[in-house]
């Protein structure tokens, strides 16, 4: 793995902003006072991927994930902040300029089934974008999706069929293999497994590390199973509530955490082991990240209430050696 930057995002937000309707609009004009509504989907987040790292993004349903994802290959535009690609901004460049440096970053998206056009073939569906951005030929074209379509594990008599004649598990092997086709660095995989077989999944988890392997790919993985992160991740970022809480290398992270977030988060995944259930798991107290054991800072619940944590949103800090926590226990002697 390379110490060089591919993506830095530096302190981005995005705030989906609900305009009035009609109703609240003629209420306005009787002083009724109404505000459009305002969503704080990612606050202040800053993350930066080394070339050839697989970062993998954890937290609950709605904390943030997908919409970070989306505003790290610019599918999103930033309410707030910069993003950097091999360290230039990609705000102060031409349209031309970004639109080709972007093709470096590609996003494989979470539901194979609604992310294929149902009317193109694969053969269109895979080698388009190619075709279009002038990186090779129409004449090319049915070489390099097959080509493409063996890479990632699919016999390419499949390129005149439509993606209604496919699985689950073939779907997303298209998907990949539409990302490949204008030769990126980046893969944004938002939760990409997460809709197959567990069979399946695991055979498309090693067709990522593969890939990395081949073509030297750097992935950012976005995905709320802690098991598919630890199996491929080389770093883990937890984030809730549109900001990332904890950052660490995978085995310090799972075997060490040290945010009240990221605790509340290992106790509630799933484990297969035999024993007696206790009175807390009765009464529905068990861990989670809604209960966290020991408080988190963000969280209304928390049993700390430090007027601290009320006033000041705590910051990341280094707790150890490329471990960093946003909590203000770290602060306490």
């Amino acid at each position: 793995m390379s110490d060089a930057v591919l993506l830095a995002l530096r302190r981005v937000s995005k705030r989906f902003t609900r305009p009035l309707d009609a109703a609240a609009r003629i209420a306005n004009l009787f002083g009724a006072g109404r505000q459009p509504q305002v969503v704080h989907a990612v606050d202040d987040v800053s993350l930066t991927i080394s070339r050839g790292e697989v970062v993998g993004l954890v937290g609950e349903s709605g904390c943030g994930k997908s919409t970070l994802g989306r505003m790290a290959v610019g599918l999103h535009t930033l309410s707030d902040g910069r993003r950097e690609w091999k360290g230039q901004d990609l705000a102060t460049l031409t349209v031309a300029t970004r639109r080709r440096m972007q093709l470096g970053m590609q996003m494989i998206f979470q539901d194979p089934y609604a992310s294929l056009n149902p009317r193109l073939r694969v053969r269109d569906i895979v080698g388009e974008a190619p075709v279009a951005h002038g990186m090779t030929s129409a004449a090319e074209q049915d070489a390099l999706v097959e080509s493409l379509l063996q890479k990632v594990g699919l016999d390419p008599a499949v390129a005149r069929r439509f993606p209604h004649q496919f699985s689950g598990g073939q779907r997303a092997r298209i998907g990949i293999a539409r990302a490949l086709a204008v030769n990126p660095e980046l893969l944004v995989c938002d939760e990409a497994v997460a809709a197959l077989d567990v069979s399946i999944q695991a055979q498309v988890l090693n067709l990522f590390m593969r890939l990395r392997e081949e073509l030297s790919l750097t992935y950012l993985f976005i995905s709320h199973d802690l098991g598919v992160v630890r199996h491929i991740a080389d770093r883990v970022v937890i984030m809730y509530l549109g900001r990332i809480v904890e950052s660490a290398p995978t085995d310090v992270l799972f075997a060490q955490a040290n945010h009240p977030y990221t605790t509340a988060l290992l106790a509630s995944a799933p484990k297969l082991e035999a024993k007696k259930v206790s009175f807390y798991a009765v009464q529905g107290e068990i861990p989670s990240p809604l209960h966290p054991p020991s408080g988190c800072h963000f969280h209304p619940r928390c049993p700390h209430a430090m007027p601290r944590c009320r006033e000041e949103v705590p910051q990341l800090k280094e707790v150890a050696p490329q471990h960093f926590s946003a909590c203000h226990l770290n602060d306490m002697p």
